[in-house]
């Protein structure tokens, strides 16, 4: 078995900033910070370089994206409605600390957005994220789309249950009491707009990934 390659987490926005050497030591800076910003590296140099830089150079920056599906088959999927939002979760860790958001597709301004969450998963951020797109166009009345590229959270909402086999622990509370809201939210709505899953082989990444692949 291989060794797992040592990992160094620059923390920009936390109770401490700093680089830090262990992924619990990062944990700590971020846990119950409300717009916590993080990322891993593969070696101090990096992360310390990254401290000194701006978070915007490194956090959400797109990477020049060339798709491997033919012509034939971009035309056929098209290009994206920006009649829209995208929703996108990430976590460190499964479960680890979660967060999601929405975005606006054309500008990606960002719209809303929830988290860190001790104790997570990604199914979970991604299944919140849509109910609460759901919610946010309602609420203004919107006659926009969902871009999402989970078809477990899609199933998921479709069926109005959040089918997580995460124990519920004094951890992940406050996690769950999002999940009972959105699927009472789900259960007492009605709502119109239609969710559409993002085409990532033909557009790249989502416009609300959190750019920490």
């Amino acid at each position: 078995m291989s060794k797992k390659k040592k990992k160094y987490y620059t923390v920009w926005k936390g109770h401490k900033t700093g680089v830090f050497e262990s992924w619990d030591d990062c944990k700590a800076q971020i846990k119950e910070y409300q717009g916590a910003v993080y990322k891993s590296f593969d070696s101090f140099d990096a992360a310390k370089k990254a401290l000194n830089s701006n978070y915007k150079n490194y956090i959400g920056k797109k990477k020049t994206f060339k798709s491997e599906l033919s012509d034939e088959q971009l035309k056929k999927i098209g290009q994206p409605n920006l009649n829209s939002i995208a929703v996108d979760a990430a976590s460190s860790g499964n479960p680890g600390i979660m967060e999601y958001r929405g975005v606006d597709t054309k500008t990606k301004k960002q719209l809303f957005h929830q988290g860190p969450f001790e104790e997570g998963t990604n199914n979970i951020g991604e299944f919140l994220a849509i109910v609460h797109g759901l919610a946010f166009l309602k609420q203004h009345n919107s006659d926009r789309i969902i871009y999402t590229d989970s078809k477990t959270a899609m199933s998921w909402v479709r069926k109005k249950n959040c089918n997580t086999k995460l124990e519920r622990t004094d951890k992940n509370k406050a996690l769950f009491e999002l999940v009972d809201r959105a699927e009472n939210w789900l259960k007492t709505n009605t709502y119109t707009t239609t969710i559409v899953k993002w085409e990532t082989k033909a557009w790249g990444e989502i416009p609300a990934d959190f750019g920490r692949k």
